[in-house]
């Protein structure tokens, strides 16, 4: 049976769950605060990584954090304050932080991955529309022997996962990025991971949905939900009501305060990320992390990209030159020869990343509304996890067999 579908955001989430939901035949509405341009869905690293399968709330990120925060140039940050969500935030986050938590979170966040990975090869193989999509892999870089054994051990896990891992010299680093003259250690390559320019996607994949009826409202926001028997009936803009027979939230870090609306508790932090664009030549070839440094590094349809920082200071968007040259100062340390101008520091943007507790995204039902879903809280791994996110909700809507078990990624699981 089709149904009346509104999604309640427009990022890169939002418009893999339009994308598979049309494929079911669904009437599809998508909504943003926005207009459809800016936030995290642009301005990330356009990773897909089913190397990255240990969750943000991992041991040992509560020490480092600590350390981290008497550091102004540090990746990591947060900003403490009295609020009773953040608080509340913290305290799951430390909870989670057990080698045990770890170890159950792994499956879940690897099977995801290599699902999406999958779905992105699958559309580009359709004649839906043309994107660039490359399995390069990944190179996690680093200058510490301390660094590269810690590295050491997460790819044992992988290599013990199935995936395909090796450790590289100086020399072989050479061998796989001949173009660019390195000032690190060792690396550990990922053959596994790929990469795209997500502005591109992004601007085609709307108008292919566009083309195909999916309705785009640019530049509202949602105020409130009309409820009637447990379920939504109409949702309620600033301009006008929607009726729908499905609600998807895929709002990002906004998706908590819509959650308050409805009275659910869902506990969500917003984990501001830094990028910008070199355009000049660079001579890289292959998406690399500059592990210390927390740096990442993506050739990209024209420019390389430079992003990073995990700052928690709240739902702000602004932008900390230090941070931006912190980034850029970093890159030049890790690269010799490499030179970032000022223009391109001064071109910097931001956006917001969903951060769960436990370093799972929300993915499923909620049991207090009957026809309400949420996805978000990808954390950093959204784009990577568009895809798989989409199709999962679809097939929830759809009444399909699920690809993949999603009790791991429920609204209502205690944290």
């Amino acid at each position: 049976m089709n149904k009346q579908c509104l999604i309640i955001g427009g990022g890169i989430i939002g418009l893999n769950i339009a994308y598979y939901l049309y494929k079911e035949g669904h009437e599809v509405t998508i909504i943003d605060r926005n207009d459809f341009s800016s936030g995290a869905s642009f301005i990330n690293a356009g990773y897909i990584t089913p190397s990255h399968f240990i969750p943000l709330s991992s041991p040992g990120i509560i020490t480092k954090g600590l350390k981290w925060m008497l550091n102004k140039n540090s990746p990591f940050y947060v900003k403490p304050r009295s609020d009773m969500d953040f608080i509340k935030w913290a305290w799951s986050f430390k909870r989670s932080a057990t080698q045990k938590r770890v170890d159950q979170s792994i499956p879940a966040i690897l099977k995801i991955n290599l699902m999406s990975r999958d779905l992105y090869q699958a559309m580009k193989e359709s004649s839906d529309f043309d994107f660039e999509f490359n399995q390069k892999g990944l190179l996690m870089c680093y200058k510490l022997a301390e660094t590269g054994d810690e590295e050491g051990e997460v790819a044992e896990i992988a290599l013990k996962r199935g995936l395909k891992v090796k450790h590289l010299n100086k020399e072989e680093l050479k061998l796989l990025e001949p173009n660019v003259d390195f000032n690190v250690n060792g690396a550990y390559f990922y053959d596994s991971d790929a990469h795209m320019t997500p502005n591109d996607f992004m601007r085609d994949m709307k108008a292919f949905l566009k083309k195909q009826g999916v309705n785009f409202i640019l530049n509202e926001e949602v105020e409130d939900f009309k409820i009637n028997s447990g379920r939504i009936n109409t949702v309620k803009t600033s301009l006008r009501e929607i009726p729908a027979d499905e609600v998807i939230i895929a709002a990002g870090t906004w998706t908590s305060k819509l959650a308050k609306k409805l009275k659910i508790p869902l506990s969500l932090e917003a984990g501001k990320g830094y990028s910008f664009n070199v355009e000049k030549s660079t001579g890289i070839s292959i998406p690399t992390i500059l592990i210390e440094a927390r740096v990442a590094v993506t050739p990209m349809n024209g420019f390389t990209r430079f992003a990073g920082t995990m700052e928690l200071s709240g739902l702000n968007e602004r932008i900390s030159k230090n941070r931006v040259e912190t980034i850029a100062n970093a890159a030049e340390g890790y690269y010799k020869g490499l030179k970032i101008d000022e223009e391109d520091i001064s071109n910097a943007k931001s956006g917001l990343r969903p951060c769960s507790p436990d370093g799972l995204p929300y993915i499923g039902r909620s049991k207090a509304v009957k026809n309400l879903i949420f996805a978000t809280g990808h954390a950093m791994m959204g784009w990577s996890l568009g895809p798989a996110t989409g199709k999962l909700v679809s097939e929830i809507i759809s009444e399909k067999k699920l690809s993949m078990d999603i009790n791991p990624f429920s609204p209502d699981r205690k944290i």
